[in-house]
């Protein structure tokens, strides 16, 4: 890692020792991240890992085609980056975190990360980001790395990316189009793919850039010109944001559809009184593994962060026999961008409208409660604050025994367990069935044979306390809710005279 407080050699040094160093720490290789013989038997059979794995982009390959017969075997090729970060508050150990982060980031899309910059200002250069001094010390260490990309820990505005790639003669993006390129890699659902493609849009449309024809006036409307073509027509460029626009009030729309199908779920499950327990958490925390070792789903498991962004929904049963639906949410990560939020607004709905937070943290993560101060600050922002949460610390047979002794202290209703190993599992049920909410009414009742259906639902959707087979029917006796209490009314005992 290097600094601005750095002599040039130390850059020069940091150069070589980055990929050897700090890089993606926040990713293991793919062999320990999931194994057939420890996690089949949890997560399935994994089809879409080897899948995802053959879009990889491959060191040496190219788009270039020299013969035609190549295009169905050609791959992207390995993106070489240099990472560049702006310290403006925290201390030198966050700012290393964050680019530690942004290199996990850039290797889930695919790139190779060379080295890493770290410039210490109050605030980001309003022209280039880091300053010209910094960015011409960037273009060093980009001709020697032999680097094609710069991927800035911010979000840039336009200017800021034109001034800078004209230093850096490379391509430069920045935090929120590296998280959207790797949201459009991992969308699966259709309603995935239109959350992503609205975000894109939304993040293009301010950034389209014009020169030559894309400067120059359309010609007006009317029949073979004449007196409608006066006036300055309208740009190319402005026909092409117009355009945007347009797409993006159609996605908009599609999404809105979407939402609806979703409700109608989400409505029914509430008519039948289910309660819904939602999975939310930073990302690579382990809330699909998690999901699976609860429900037996089979949802895809990669040591990548955002490896699933579509939400998974399955029907879970406490200790007690109560029913319940489990939600994998999509994963947050600091400085999520707003685009994102407001793109995957309906989708984290889901987070708001349950009876139940799994707030998940990995407890092997050099920074947990920044990871826990990340997703609450996204919690808030949709709304969800009044949910009960409990705090799930994962990863508990990797993790330093002092953080899970500290989280568990400064959290008061959290639980430390490990999705691999099952350790905490048993305890997570146990307290789940305890938080969830309860049905209000007690009540006791002689059921006929005639009517089994009301003890079925007494155990769908209520609590059964006792229940004795007579000659007369059942004698039940349940905590229910106040429309199956209504139901059961005319069969509870009378008392005798």
């Amino acid at each position: 890692m290097t600094s601005s407080s750095s002599p040039s050699q130390d850059t020069q040094r940091a150069a070589h020792s980055y990929a050897d160093g700090l890089r993606a720490d926040a990713l293991m290789e793919e062999d320990v991240a999931w194994s057939h013989t420890i996690d089949e038997e949890r997560d399935g059979d994994q089809f879409d890992r080897s899948e995802r794995a053959a879009l990889r982009r491959v060191a040496g390959l190219s788009t270039e085609l020299e013969d035609v017969t190549e295009v169905e075997y050609r791959q992207l090729r390995l993106e070489r980056v240099v990472l560049v970060g702006v310290w403006t508050t925290g201390t030198a150990l966050d700012a290393e975190n964050s680019l530690a982060e942004l290199a996990a980031l850039a290797e889930t899309a695919g790139a190779f990360v060379l080295d890493g910059l770290v410039q210490r200002r109050d605030k980001p250069d309003a022209a280039t980001f880091i300053g010209s001094g910094k960015a011409q010390e960037l273009r060093d260490i980009v001709l020697e790395s032999g680097a094609d990309t710069v991927i800035c820990d911010g979000e840039l505005s336009p200017g800021q990316l034109i001034a800078l790639e004209d230093v850096v003669k490379v391509k430069v993006i920045d935090r929120t189009a590296l998280i959207l390129d790797i949201f459009a890699q991992h969308a699966k659902s259709r309603e995935g793919k239109a959350q992503v493609a609205l975000a894109q849009m939304q993040y293009m449309l301010p950034r389209l850039r014009g020169w030559g024809q894309s400067l120059s006036r359309q010609m007006g409307g009317g029949k073979g010109g004449g007196l409608a073509t006066r006036g300055p027509g309208e740009t190319k460029i402005e026909t092409d944001r117009r355009r945007i626009r347009e797409k993006m009030a159609k996605m908009r729309r599609e999404i809105a559809e979407m939402k609806t199908g979703r409700e109608i779920k989400r409505q029914e499950r509430k008519r039948h009184k289910v309660p819904s327990v939602a999975i939310a958490g930073y990302t690579n925390a382990g809330k699909s593994s998690l999901l699976n070792r609860l429900t037996g789903a089979g949802v895809l498991v990669e040591n990548a962060l955002f490896a699933t962004l579509d939400p998974t929904v399955r029907r879970a049963e406490t200790p007690s026999g109560r029913l319940y639906t489990l939600a994998d949410t999509v994963g947050f990560v600091r400085h999520l961008p707003h685009h994102l939020v407001e793109a995957f607004r309906s989708t984290m709905e889901e987070v708001g409208e349950s009876d139940l937070i799994i707030h998940v943290v990995d407890g092997s993560h050099p920074a947990p409660e920044e990871q826990l101060a990340a997703v609450r600050e996204v919690i808030t922002d949709i709304g969800a604050t009044a949910v009960p949460e409990i705090v799930v610390i994962n990863k508990a047979d990797a993790a330093d025994p002092l953080t899970l002794q500290r989280l568990l202290r400064i959290e008061k209703r959290s639980i430390a367990v490990s999705a691999r190993t099952g350790e905490g599992i048993a305890e997570l049920l146990a307290l789940i069935d305890d938080e969830l909410p309860r049905p209000s009414v007690e009540v006791e009742a002689l059921v006929p044979y005639t009517h089994g259906k009301l003890v079925a639902r007494a155990h769908t959707e209520g609590e059964v306390i006792s229940a004795e087979h007579l000659v007369e029917g059942t004698l039940l006796k349940a905590r229910v809710h106040e429309e199956l209490a209504a139901e059961l009314a005319p069969y509870v005992p009378t008392p005798a005279a």
